[in-house]
């Protein structure tokens, strides 16, 4: 699925404050390797059906073990081993004997020190390695599966295997520590860092695992089909303490949601979590919602953040227009395409922006090849709108008490006329400063 900047930054998908971003809300990674890892998988959109059901199987499999995964395995065991590499030690006798495995740690002491620190680390690793080995079992997905395989193949090397059978309690020799060292330093180091990497990788899904089960979220459905839809029951914004849901239907008849409310009333939110649950299903994550089914989209684009080029001499306005101007180009190919904007054309006069709204969400309706969602200040043009078979109305309603605003967040049909751009202007002091001067 296509996905560019833009829309990730749109989304929050990643974010310059990372506290606000859904990739904050997902990292539960143990290792710096598993958070770039996550980093990977959420910046990489799954091509295929087949692959994301196989990533939902993989997360499955990695819910079921959570509970027991061994702490054995911590970033700062990985960090031991990868130092040791990267640090140069005086060389150690070619074929360690007892005799000069005790001279080279007398001769030696540092770099002995290190290796035998560096060893029992390794050799952690390796019996965590083990336990997870044996914790996963049998496997139904295919790329846990041809991780695993790798990983026996590599644990079952003669040297790696004494180092299995290792018991804490015993006190490593200066003879086992110089053999294990020789091993690793000479004959392991490609196929450790390869261990490594593929750890990064388990604690990347491990870590979408346990989001999974944290937020309640439920795997979705895709279906097979050549033309676009969504259908989602209490879909919800993943970053929100106390969210309001909603039931989202999108469909090829009724493809444009045309979306009206007060400033604050709730329009972004939904777009966004609209958005969100896309994405998540498209990297085989699970979605924050009741349910969901959704066809595979070639792309996801937004019209959310547009801001100005100072350095360019490019105005607001400018800008979203070639933001629209390129939306257009990509998805006038009849693949199925989700595009999410949020008050369009902001960067002009009213008059304007409803004469370049109306013109650009009239052309927008003849594409049946994808969904729109769109919100906007000016409901005036949504009666002219109404012609139109394949667009439905909804609103945020807001009410007035005691002069104060109430949202109810929740999302009815119709369009919205709510003008409280002055109350809000009054409630918080604006009109009482201004008339005192």
């Amino acid at each position: 699925m296509h996905v560019d900047i833009t829309t990730l930054q749109d989304l929050s998908i990643f974010h310059h404050e990372e506290e606000q971003s859904a990739f904050h809300h997902l990292d539960f990674t143990h290792t710096n390797g598993g958070r770039d890892y996550l980093h990977y998988i959420l910046s990489n959109t799954l091509d295929s059906i087949a692959e994301i059901e196989d990533s939902q199987r993989l997360i499955k499999k990695m819910m079921m073990v959570s509970a027991q995964w061994p702490a054995t395995i911590t970033n700062g065991t990985i960090m031991v081993i990868e130092r040791f590499y990267d640090t140069p030690v005086d060389a150690y006798p070619p074929h360690p004997s007892v005799f000069n495995s005790f001279i080279y740690k007398l001769m030696n002491a540092g770099d002995y020190s290190l290796t035998r620190y560096s060893v029992e680390h390794f050799i952690s690793f390796v019996q965590g390695y083990k336990k997870i080995v044996d914790l996963l079992g049998e496997i139904e997905c295919r790329q846990l599966q041809t991780w695993i395989e790798r990983v026996k193949q590599l644990l079952g090397r003669p040297s790696v295997q004494q180092m299995l059978e290792w018991k804490k309690e015993e006190k490593l020799s200066p003879l086992k520590a110089l053999t294990f060292g020789v091993f690793l330093r000479h004959h392991f180091k490609h196929e450790a860092f390869e261990l490594i990497d593929i750890y990064s990788r388990l604690d990347a899904y491990l870590s979408l695992a346990l989001a999974f089960q944290k937020y309640k979220l439920c795997f979705p459905s895709f279906v097979e089909t050549n033309t676009p839809f969504i259908e989602a029951e209490q879909l919800y914004h993943l970053q929100l303490d106390v969210p309001v849901s909603y039931n989202v239907s999108l469909n090829q008849e009724k493809n444009f949601l045309f979306l009206t409310g007060a400033n604050m009333a709730g329009k972004s939110t939904f777009i966004k979590a609209v958005g969100i649950c896309v994405y998540l299903a498209h990297i085989g994550m699970g979605v924050p919602a009741a349910s969901m089914q959704l066809c595979l989209f070639e792309g996801l684009l937004s019209n959310i953040h547009v801001v100005d080029n100072i350095l360019k001499g490019e105005s607001y306005f400018f800008n979203e227009v070639q933001r629209i101007k390129s939306t257009i180009e990509k998805i006038n190919d009849g693949k199925k395409w989700l595009i999410l904007i949020d008050e369009l054309f902001k960067g002009t006069n009213v008059q304007d922006a409803m004469k370049c709204s109306t013109v650009v969400i009239e052309g927008l309706l003849k594409m049946r090849n994808a969904l729109f969602i769109l919100s906007t200040h000016l409901y005036e043009i949504g009666d002219d709108l109404k012609k139109y078979n394949n667009i439905q109305f909804r609103y945020f309603e807001t009410t007035v008490s005691d002069e104060q605003l109430v949202f109810s967040y929740q999302l009815k049909e119709g369009i919205s006329n709510d003008r409280l751009g002055y109350l809000i202007l009054k409630r918080e002091g604006v009109v009482g400063m201004l008339e005192k001067l």
